[in-house]
């Protein structure tokens, strides 16, 4: 086999790689754990392969000694088997296929560092042999990096270790494995691309900047260890400064010889994502509160550095160098490269344009477009890498391309006109059809995009409250941002007229309510709306109506500076409504419940207290059917696609009682799964409600950043997983204020059962969660919830339903009850009054199986904290009434509590 077989053999498994990362992001929402896997799939599969292939081949040519073949396939064998084996192990669940596959991996890199170094040993002195010591060092640093990775994902660390392993794994990894690579290759890389000479400044600004480079790859990897965030962004400092090092020489080249290829343009876009990914990791981790907090920050970073950074630098050094290593000849080496240079400057701008619009902040739907365009732009490379390969095996030049100079061939002035001239016109084609692209995504969603403004004068004049209109206006900029507004305190002088421009920088919607009227509509993400509150006279108080989001605390105060004192009130009870508490609860309750109402979010409550119409003791009319409790069998299928809709549904909780749920699929709780370990989930999200919801599964093991995120109405999403643990599991909506939308309704249980359960007679579900009832019809009461004082308790959804409809089993029948307790903030003690249970299985495991040690044990409760569950077996001695509570008294005297009736067979 000849060396360009070789080399076309080992890019084969980069073009591999890359198909797969392209395909996994076409169907990222149907896979399990996508962003996992678009960050994995690229980096570790691509791009570590292309490192082992092309530090190989450069030091053969620095070296002038090249290693035996057989080495390098060695190594691209055990990676790719290591890699692969990461790939699968953490998709299912299997850690030691993981570390196996780990291990495999970090031998790769280390006998890369080992055969580097023979190899140097065995060499003549070169010019530029030093150069190696890169890929020797990247080596060395991928071995701990990959450590951190297998501590991440097979030691089960805490959320505060496992951030610190994360912040490891990435610094080193990405900024030393990945990132000493590229500098010590771009070295003589891009002079070579851009046909310049690579000078003694140039040469010594080279080496200095790969010795930064490792030295603060090593600082920033130490501060995880020490536990000191200041370590990490020192050490990110000092790889900035290499990265710029790095740039300054690229940029002096480029100056000599302009760029004017699709790789020069790639690995120099490369080059400005790579320093753009350092300086913002080094904000991150200088500004987070915790190593916790820095986990889904970093996370966002993921398209800057992977298709930015790694993935251009890739394609560009791909596309200058495959047509050196195919062979056939000069004419066949400029067919291929004009094959990979088709419309250049087109791919370069739209790929880079497309990524700038997804990382900033934008619309969804103009993200969504710019993926598409980037992925596009991505899949357009790799079809011209095909086409390049056949080119290079016809060895006939490619038809249809415009004639270019020789490499190193210097156009004459009238060609370079000509050429910068098409330069120009593709960039602006490119440009025109990105901009096109944005304006057609943003009229898709032009309340997202910022295209509409909302607003509302005052009903509170200057002149009601004494004071004289001054003829000016305070402007001030206020964000929604994490449940809160910023900023909450605005100062305004009396008589002023007040516009607040609210830009909603945050993920769900939000608006801002003011008690003078004046109020911001609901805005989407990225949405801005011009707030006029007209001339003030006086302190004005203001909320998100969205509800609960007021509870987690966002308010505004608009402070009124200089307006008269307010006047005595008559009484207590005028002086409460005047002063702060009073005031605030006017805002926080009447004026919030109005709104809310009127914007469709706060049910179909009549003001009436729910409270006020319970009687515990009643029975539901005749036409009352219970919610069956039976566990709904398992088929024969090992995939369960469920679709859950979000409702907005008026339910009733108890006689004559009702409220209105947000609800799964039309019920609260919502419908039970049921499978069996190994089996695939396939979940699809549908928010058919009128605010933002999400779903988190419990029973998948999954980065909550994708699957669980809040979707708007009318969006969709799918949760896919596979569950490897057995157990009753909770799954619940997560969107902020999370024990609101717990407490509306949005919970239900999955049943995975363990291996080798043996068959029961009846098998029954029982989730217990709470209410917090507000108006009759109402949502929730959210100063009950804050407190944690549930209005009722129940299981499945109603007060006291199996004891007024009792479940029926026979003496001797053997009966399995899953209990759930779905809180979101009280614990539960399942008891069946005159009953014993003889099997007990809490949270994944038997605490009790068929008597125990002793075969005579039993147990009284099965006690479960929120979110916990498990369940019992019994057999019943005689016929009767048995009641099942929780024995949390209290709690089963609010509805937890239902009969067992037990007949003879």
């Amino acid at each position: 086999m000849n060396r360009a077989s070789r080399h076309l053999r080992a890019n084969a498994l980069v073009l591999a790689w890359l198909v797969a990362a392209a395909a996994a992001t076409l169907v990222h929402r149907a896979l399990p754990e996508p962003g996992w896997l678009l960050v994995h799939l690229p980096l570790l599969g691509a791009v570590s392969t292309a490192v082992l292939v092309w530090s190989q081949h450069f030091a053969d040519t620095l070296l002038r000694h090249p290693a035996p073949p057989r080495a390098l396939a060695v190594r691209l064998a055990l990676h790719t088997a290591g890699a692969l084996a990461v790939v699968v192990g953490h998709l299912t669940g299997r850690p030691a296929v993981l570390v196996a596959g780990a291990l495999a991996v970090a031998a790769a890199a280390a006998a890369q560092v080992v055969g580097i170094r023979r190899q140097r040993r065995g060499a003549l002195p070169s010019r530029f042999g030093h150069l190696v010591r890169a890929y020797v060092a990247a080596g060395a640093l991928l071995v701990p990096g990959v450590a951190c990775g297998v501590a991440m994902a097979a030691a089960g660390p805490g959320p505060e270790a496992y951030a610190r392993w994360y912040v490891a794994h990435v610094v080193l990894t990405l900024l030393g494995w990945v990132g000493v690579t590229v500098a010590g290759t771009l070295v003589v890389l891009w002079p070579t691309i851009l046909h310049a000479r690579i000078d003694d400044v140039a040469e010594r600004t080279a080496v200095l900047s790969l010795r930064v480079l490792v030295v603060g790859v090593l600082v920033a990897a130490a501060g995880p260890a020490l536990g000191v965030r200041a370590v990490t962004w020192a050490g990110l400092g000092v790889v900035l400064v290499g990265v710029g090092l790095v740039g300054r020489v690229l940029v002096r080249q480029a100056r000599t010889a302009p760029p004017v290829t699709f790789a020069a343009g790639s690995v120099g876009a490369a080059v400005v994502w790579w320093g753009a990914s350092v300086l913002a990791l080094g904000v991150v981790v200088a500004s987070g509160p915790t190593w916790q907090a820095l986990v889904p920050r970093l996370t966002a970073l993921a398209p800057a550095t992977v298709a930015g950074f790694a993935a251009q630098v890739l394609g560009g050094a791909l596309a200058y160098l495959l047509p050196v290593v195919l062979g056939g000849g000069p004419a066949v080496a400029r067919a291929v490269a004009a094959e990979l240079d088709r419309a250049a400057v087109v791919r370069v701008v739209l790929l880079n344009g497309a990524l700038a619009v997804f990382v900033l902040p934008a619309p969804s739907l103009v993200r969504v477009a710019a993926s598409v365009l980037a992925l596009v732009t991505g899949g357009w490379f790799l079809v011209l890498v095909v086409r390049a390969v056949l080119v290079a095996r016809r060895a006939v030049p490619a038809p249809a391309v415009p004639p270019t100079p020789p490499r190193g061939a210097a156009p004459g002035p009238v060609v370079r006109a000509v050429q910068r001239a098409r330069r120009r016109g593709a960039a602006s084609l490119a440009a025109g059809v990105l901009l096109v692209t944005v304006a057609v995504a943003a009229a898709g969603d032009p309340v997202a995009a910022g295209l509409t403004q909302v607003t509302a004068a005052t009903a509170r004049s200057a002149d009601a409250a004494g004071v004289a209109a001054t003829g000016r206006t305070t402007t001030v900029e206020v964000e929604a941002h994490e449940m809160r507004f910023v900023p909450d305190r605005v100062e305004v002088p009396a008589g002023d007229r007040l516009v607040l421009r609210v830009t909603n920088v945050d993920a769900g919607v939000h608006d801002l309510v003011l008690d003078s009227g004046a109020t911001s509509g609901r805005l989407a993400p990225g949405q801005v709306a011009t707030v006029d509150v007209g001339v003030v006279g006086a302190d004005l108080a203001g909320w998100c109506s969205v509800a609960g989001h007021q509870l987690m605390g966002m308010t505004l105060d608009v402070v009124a500076v200089g307006a008269p004192a307010a006047p005595a009130a008559a009484d207590d009870e005028d002086d409460e409504q005047a002063g702060h508490d009073g005031h605030e609860e006017q805002a926080g309750h009447d004026g919030r419940d109005e709104q809310a109402g009127h914007d469709g979010h706060g049910g179909t409550g009549d003001g009436v207290p729910a409270a006020d119409l319970l009687d515990l003791m009643a029975a539901p009319g005749a036409g009352f059917v219970a919610r069956d409790p039976a566990l709904p069998p398992v088929d024969g299928s090992t995939t369960h696609r469920v679709t859950l809709r979000v409702t907005e549904t008026v339910q009733e909780v108890a006689p004559g009682v009702t409220r209105t749920a947000w609800t799964f699929g039309g019920t609260a709780p919502g419908p039970v799964l049921h499978g069996r370990v190994g089996d695939t989930f396939v979940v699809t999200l549908v928010n058919d409600g009128t605010i933002g919801h999400s779903v988190d599964l419990h029973a998948g093991a999954l980065a909550p950043d994708d699957v669980m995120r809040t979707i708007a109405p009318g969006e969709r999403l799918t949760y896919t997983f596979t569950a490897t643990r057995s157990g009753i599991w909770m799954y619940h909506c997560s969107t902020m204020p999370m024990s609101l939308h717990i407490a509306n309704g949005m919970l239900g249980a999955v049943v995975v059962d363990p291996p080798g359960l043996p068959p029961v007679d009846h098998e029954l579900v029982l989730v217990q969660h709470e209410l917090y009832l507000g108006a009759q019809g109402g949502l929730a009461d959210e100063a009950a919830l804050a407190s944690g004082e549930p209005t009722l308790v129940a299981f499945n959804g109603y007060a006291n339903q199996y004891r007024d409809r009792p479940v029926e089993v026979s003496t001797g029948d053997r009966v399995r009850v899953w209990v759930l307790d779905a809180g979101p903030n009280r614990s539960s003690s399942f008891h069946v009054v005159g009953a014993q249970f003889d099997t007990v299985y809490r949270e994944g495991d038997w605490t009790l199986r068929d008597g125990g040690s002793t075969g005579t044990g039993g147990a009284q409760v099965l006690a479960l904290g929120a979110a916990e569950g498990g369940f019992v077996e019994l057999t019943f001695p005689e016929a009767g009434t048995y009641p099942f509570v929780t024995h949390v008294m209290g709690d089963a005297e609010r509805g937890a509590l239902g009969r067992f009736l037990v007949t003879d067979p």
